[in-house]
C-alpha cells in the first residue's frame, strides 16, 4: 500500500541503516584502540576481569624491580665475601710460613698478617649497595627479644592473589646473623659477634683446642653470647688458654709473648675453622643469589603469561575486524541507495498528484 503518512519502506531501509552505522562504529573503535573490550559497556564481566589483571601485572613488575635491586644487594655482599675468603687464605699461608722463623721474621710476617686483616675489614665494609651492608653491620639494643640480633633481610619476591581475591607478599630471607662478618654495634649492644671479630681463646694443645671449640659451639647453639660462650667453654677444659681474646681471625698476633710453634699451628687450625664458617656464610648468600634468580625468571614468565591470558579477553582479532570493515562499508553504501529508492516511492505519488 502506497502511503503519503508513512513510508514504511524508507523506515525499515533507516532501520538496516542504522543498525550498519553502529556496528561500522564499533568496528572502527576495536580497530583504532585494538581491543574488543575496551570499557565495561563492551563486556562488564570481561573487563573486570581485565582490569584486575593489569594491576596484579603492575604489580608483578614492581616486585621484578625488587628482585632486581635484591639481586644487586646479594651479588655485591657475595663479592665482598669470596675477597675475604681468599684473604683469610693468604693469612693462612703466611702462619704457616712463619713456623720456625726467627722472631725478626716472625715479625715481618706479622705485619704482612696485619695488612690483609685490614684489607679483609675494607672488604666487608665497602659491600654496600643502596644503603645495605650484610657483611659489616651495627647492632643495637632494642625493646624486643631479639636485642642484639640482626634482622633477616626481606627481599620482596612474589604478589600473589588467593580465589578469595586476599592479596599476599613473599619474600626471599637472608639471614644476616650467619652472614655478617663485623658487627660495629658497642659490646653492650651486641649479642654476637661478626665472623671475623669474634673473640674466642687459643690453647697450646690439638686435645684442649679441640675441647674447647666443642663447648664454644655448643654454648652458642644453646643461645649464648659470645663472652659468655668463650666463658663457658674455657671452663670445660683443664689446661689454660695461652692468650684470651687472641683467636679470631682478626686478633692474630704471632709475635705476642709465650706465642711459640705450636700456638700458632692452632692458630692455623682456628683459620681454617674460620674459613669453613665463611664458606658457610658464602653458601647462604649463593642459595638467596639462585633462589632470586630463579623467581626473577619465574615472575618474568607469569608476567608474560598473564598478557597472553588478558589479550584473549579483550584483543581485538585485527584481521577479522579489518574484514568486517570493509564488509559494513559496502552494507552502508546499500543501505544509503536502499533509502534513496525508498524515498523515491514517496516522490511517485507526488507526481502523480501533479500531472493529475
Amino acid at each position: 500500500m502506497a502511503s503519503i503518512m508513512t513510508n514504511a519502506a524508507a523506515l525499515t531501509a533507516l532501520q538496516s541503516l542504522n543498525a550498519t552505522n553502529k556496528s561500522l562504529q564499533q568496528t572502527q573503535a576495536r580497530i583504532s584502540t585494538g581491543y574488543r573490550v575496551s570499557e565495561a559497556a563492551d563486556n562488564a564481566a570481561y573487563w573486570s576481569i581485565a582490569t584486575t589483571m593489569r594491576s596484579d601485572n603492575s604489580a608483578l613488575s614492581t616486585v621484578q624491580d625488587a628482585l632486581g635491586l635484591g639481586a644487586s644487594k646479594v651479588d655485591t655482599a657475595y663479592t665482598g665475601m669470596n675477597n675475604v675468603i681468599s684473604t683469610i687464605g693468604q693469612i693462612k699461608t703466611k702462619l704457616l710460613s712463619s713456623v720456625g722463623q726467627s722472631d725478626a721474621n716472625k715479625a715481618k710476617t706479622q705485619t704482612e698478617i696485619t695488612a690483609l686483616q685490614a684489607q679483609m675489614k675494607s672488604f666487608a665494609d665497602a659491600a654496600t649497595f643502596s644503603g645495605s651492608n650484610f657483611l659489616s653491620v651495627t647492632s643495637k639494643q632494642v625493646a624486643a627479644a631479639n636485642d642484639g640480633v640482626q634482622s633477616d633481610a626481606k627481599i620482596v619476591s612474589s604478589f600473589n592473589r588467593s580465589s578469595s581475591g586476599a592479596i599476599s607478599l613473599g619474600t626471599i630471607d637472608i639471614n644476616i646473623e650467619s652472614t655478617k662478618l663485623f658487627d660495629n654495634g658497642l659490646s653492650t649492644d651486641v649479642k654476637n659477634q661478626g665472623i671475623l671479630d669474634r673473640k674466642t681463646s687459643i690453647y697450646s694443645t690439638a686435645a684442649d683446642q679441640s675441647a674447647y671449640d666443642a663447648a664454644y659451639a655448643t654454648a652458642i647453639a644453646g643461645g649464648a653470647t659470645d663472652i659468655a660462650a668463650n666463658i663457658t667453654a674455657q671452663g670445660a677444659v683443664s689446661g689454660t688458654p695461652v692468650k684470651i681474646d687472641n683467636v679470631s681471625a682478626f686478633n692474630l698476633d704471632i709475635t705476642a709473648t709465650g706465642v711459640t710453634d705450636d700456638i700458632i699451628t692452632q692458630m692455623v687450625t682456628k683459620i681454617d675453622h674460620v674459613m669453613s664458617q665463611l664458606t658457610d656464610a658464602a653458601t647462604v648468600l649463593g642459595a638467596a643469589k639462585s633462589s632470586i634468580d630463579l623467581q626473577k625468571t619465574f615472575t618474568q614468565s607469569l608476567m608474560d603469561s598473564i598478557d597472553r591470558g588478558v589479550g584473549q579477553l579483550v584483543d581485538a582479532d585485527m584481521n577479522k575486524e579489518s574484514t568486517r570493515l570493509q564488509a559494513l562499508q559496502v552494507q552502508q553504501q546499500l543501505g544509503i541507495q536502499s533509502l534513496s529508492i525508498a524515498n523515491s516511492s514517496s516522490q511517485s505519488i507526488l507526481q502523480l498528484f501533479k500531472n493529475g
